[in-house]
């Protein structure tokens, strides 16, 4: 098999610090929320790095960009990699932004080796993976896959109010959502290069993660009201305090995931908003949001209903009100049997070590699962650390997992099987 050429662990380094430049936190935190003029400078400095490596670019109407090396056979469908370039505030510059400038330079490595396979290859910089701005999150690719309705996208709205519509056209981009999701057997194969976001890799000193599946995500949000008053005027016997019923829920979250049988349950409770907010006013209603997620859907269902049952004991013992909203309840997915064995043969052919695992964060993969057969490659993260500004791979490692990337998607794209 035709090999394609080494990839510069500094070099691409070098693009990974200069895009984390643009950031709207002070170094060495990176924060990139969707359609903000930094993220569009962002967007603007990756394009060019795509046209400069001789890749011909798209930008649907949702901002999805697709760089593109055509193939010999334009009659076939392309094989995809992809991730982000969004970032959550006091963010890392690794998290999604190496499967973006990996995968071009994986690309690069192909044409610069003077290889043309059979199937065009694209990199995908998919819209709002994080769910920052709009509350959920892979916008982008879960309307590519049909899983978010060109409606629901419409119906979004930022913490300001702001329609999600209005926030797109002003950030200029436009055309009908309609015309961004895939048409079936649009893609041959998905692979997402990714930081692992976790400790295992490094802790069994493995170079490469072959993704097995993606765990099953689901986000709510949890509205809890009582009856405020004074602090000292409203004796403790006949308080309706709304945030000691919160605190109850956020210790039945915990309670629940760790009494899953799997052992891969997590339950987080990321955000408490308590008002009125006083020092000595009693709080009269709490907003929550609960991330919920696990490998397997049954574990995850079975750790809802506990909350569910804990919410129903709040209610009953605080005379309190719980409301619950479902923002998403995506099931897992599970990566194709002949990616992760290319994956892992990949490896192998560069003499790197490798192991599958599955991936506990979710991923655009998750969502492009639905239209393709997927897999992942992982690189590991120091300390199993992400979602925070030291969050590190060494540039050996990235360029490592970039040239196992280009070597599994020269062979997806020259095989007729994924």
């Amino acid at each position: 098999m035709k090999t394609p050429a080494s990839i510069d662990a500094e070099r691409l380094d070098g693009w990974s610090r200069e895009l984390a430049r643009f950031s709207d936190d002070p170094a060495p935190a990176v924060r990139r929320v969707l359609y903000t003029p930094t993220d569009l400078e962002g967007r603007a400095y990756v394009h060019g790095l795509a046209k400069d490596a001789g890749l011909s670019l798209r930008v649907d109407p949702i901002g999805n960009a697709f760089y593109r090396l055509e193939g010999t056979d334009p009659s076939l469908p392309a094989v995809a990699t992809g991730s982000h370039l969004d970032a959550i505030p006091n963010a890392g510059r690794f998290d999604g932004t190496v499967g973006v400038l990996g995968g071009i330079a994986a690309l690069e490595s192909i044409a610069r080796a003077g290889l043309k396979p059979k199937r065009a290859i694209e990199v995908i910089a998919f819209t709002s993976e994080e769910p920052t701005r709009f509350g959920i999150g892979c916008v982008g690719s879960r309307l590519l896959a049909g899983a978010l309705t060109p409606d629901a996208v419409r119906a979004l709205r930022d913490g300001e109010g702001r329609a999600f519509e209005a926030v797109r056209a002003e950030a200029g981009f436009s055309g009908a959502l309609e015309e961004v999701v895939l048409k079936p057997g649009h893609f041959h194969a998905f692979v997402e290069l990714h930081v692992e976001q976790g400790p295992v890799l490094e802790r069994e000193k493995v170079a490469i993660g072959a993704v097995t599946a993606i765990a099953a995500p689901a986000s709510y949000e949890i509205t809890i009201r009582g009856e405020g008053g004074h602090a000292g005027g409203a004796l403790m016997p006949t308080r309706r305090d709304a945030l000691c019923g919160a605190a109850d829920f956020v210790l039945a979250v915990e309670r629940s995931a760790k009494r899953s049988a799997t052992g891969d349950t997590v339950g987080t409770v990321g955000v408490c908003r308590v008002f009125p907010g006083a020092v000595n006013g009693i709080p009269n209603r709490v907003e929550l949001t609960l991330d919920l997620r696990d490998t397997a859907l049954e574990a995850r269902d079975a750790a809802f209903a506990q909350i569910e049952a804990a919410i129903d004991t709040i209610r009953a013992e605080r005379g309190l009100t719980v409301e619950l909203r479902t923002l998403n309840a995506d099931p897992p997915a599970t990566a194709d049997a002949g990616i992760v064995d290319a994956v892992e043969r990949s490896a192998a052919a560069l003499g790197l070590s490798s192991m599958r695992l599955p991936s506990r964060a979710y991923h655009d993969a998750l969502f492009l699962a639905r239209v393709a057969p997927m897999g992942m490659v992982f690189v590991p993260s120091a300390g199993g650390l992400s979602h925070r500004p030291d969050e590190h791979t060494d540039p050996e490692e990235v360029a490592r997992g970039a040239e196992v990337l280009a070597r599994t998607l020269l062979h997806l794209a020259e095989g007729d099987d994924a």
